[in-house]
C-alpha cells in the first residue's frame, strides 16, 4: 500500500491505495477539489461537510448521467446488431429463393 497527500479545500489528507494507483488518486482528488472549489465559488464557505455532501451529490450525478449514455449506447448498438443480423438474414434467404 502506497500513501498520498492530498489536498481538498486547502486541507491535506493522507489516503492509501494500491501500489501504482498513486496518480489515478491523485487526479481523483483534484476533480473532487475542482467541485468543491466551483461549489465554494456558487454557495460560499459553508463548511467543509456540507460542501463535500455536495460535491459527492455533483459527483454522483454525473455518474448517474454517464451511466444513464452508457446503456442507451449499449442498447442502441444492439439495436443496429439487431438489424444488420435481419438485413442479412434477409438478404440470406433471397439467395436461398433464388437457389430453389
Amino acid at each position: 500500500m502506497s500513501q498520498v497527500e492530498i489536498k481538498i479545500n486547502g486541507r491535506q489528507y493522507q489516503v492509501s491505495c494500491e501500489d501504482g494507483q498513486e496518480g489515478h488518486l491523485t487526479e481523483l482528488a483534484e476533480y473532487f477539489d475542482g467541485k468543491m472549489t466551483s461549489l465554494i465559488n456558487e454557495v460560499g464557505q459553508i463548511g467543509d461537510t456540507s460542501l463535500m455532501v455536495m460535491a459527492g451529490l455533483l459527483i454522483a450525478d454525473e455518474l448517474s448521467d454517464a451511466i444513464q449514455e452508457l446503456k442507451d449506447l449499449r442498447q442502441e448498438k444492439d439495436n443496429d446488431y439487431a438489424n444488420r443480423i435481419n438485413e442479412i438474414a434477409e438478404k440470406i434467404e433471397k439467395i436461398a429463393d433464388s437457389m430453389r
